[in-house]
């Protein structure tokens, strides 16, 4: 069977942009999710199911058991069938050569930075980021090849990312991108021919490390800005910040720089100065940080030392 436009996706960002597909461009032909039984054993940020949407809408639907695309089944799946054109949307792993080769028009991707690529390849780009403080980040769809987050651009957008940005609002701002970027890349293919890229680049490799769970321990040693990055950085579909408060885990969810002038040299790093309307002023190095929401087994009160 031919399938014209497929779709790759898994994650609560797959079905905004499918559902934006369907309403305001051309449907996916195919969707390729993950089986309930795969998505149990892996760990992905803002998992979202997506078979009962695209049955809603009449979008046949292939579930992988693997999330690499190498099993059996999958491969023989694209092998014996046809394909134009590839669209990847939360999906966070490389499409395999087999796979990649079964496309006459390519697919393609999205992947980001502060920079151009190839700066800035590998993992969590949105969250390494706002992490490191950069103020804008630039939305690239390229076109996939077997090696990770290489330079075969077809368009980009550029948006800022501000001082009150969290991992939530920077991928509504991408979301907003991507489905631009998704408009034009329809457009080049329903003109027929070869989808044009810019292939040469001037810039230099660098290179984001996966993130774990583990990566968001709070160092309340560490200065405020960077405390507050990695909060907004890691927070919700994410695992979130975290810090130990009297043995118990604590999850900050949302927090915010409080003040920098205020004398606060009588409390350590990591103590609780005050407790106002349940939220918790807590010195750092270079001055406060407000704790607006968090999640433990007890209330923070004042005096408390988080480690």
């Amino acid at each position: 069977m031919h399938y014209p436009i497929v779709f790759f996706g898994v994650k609560d960002t797959s079905e905004t942009i499918i559902k934006y597909m369907c309403e305001e461009l051309r449907a996916p032909d195919l969707v390729v999710t993950l089986s309930a039984a795969a998505r149990g054993k892996t760990e992905i940020s803002g998992e979202a199911p997506l078979t009962s949407l695209c049955r809603e809408r009449g979008i046949e639907v292939f579930e992988a058991e693997r999330y690499k695309l190498d099993d059996e089944e999958t491969l023989a799946f694209f092998k014996e069938n046809s394909f134009d054109l590839g669209i990847v949307v939360g999906w966070q792993r490389l499409i395999p050569k087999p796979v990649l080769d079964a496309f006459s028009k390519g697919i393609f991707g999205f992947h980001g930075n502060a920079g151009y690529l190839p700066f800035g390849r590998g993992r969590s780009p949105l969250n390494w980021s706002i992490l490191l403080g950069d103020t804008r980040f630039n939305l690239n769809l390229f076109r996939y090849d077997e090696h990770a987050d290489s330079p075969n651009v077809f368009a980009t957008e550029l948006y800022a990312l501000n001082a009150h940005d969290n991992i939530r609002t920077a991928t509504y701002k991408n979301l907003i991108c991507t489905k631009r970027l998704i408009q034009k890349l329809i457009e080049a293919y329903e003109a027929g021919g070869e989808i044009p890229l810019r292939t040469e680049s001037r810039d230099f490799d660098s290179w984001y490390e996966k993130r774990s769970a583990e990566d968001g321990k709070i160092d309340w040693h560490a200065r405020t800005r960077d405390i507050y990055n990695l909060i907004r950085a890691v927070t919700s579909p994410f695992p979130g910040a975290f810090c130990h408060a009297e043995g118990k885990v604590l999850r900050i969810w949302e927090a915010h720089p409080f003040d920098e002038m205020i004398d606060f040299h009588a409390y350590a790093p990591g103590e609780v100065i005050d407790v106002f309307d349940g939220k918790a002023v807590v010195r750092t190095v270079d001055g406060s940080l407000l704790i607006d929401r968090y999640e433990c087994e007890i209330t923070l009160t004042a005096g408390m030392l988080l480690h």
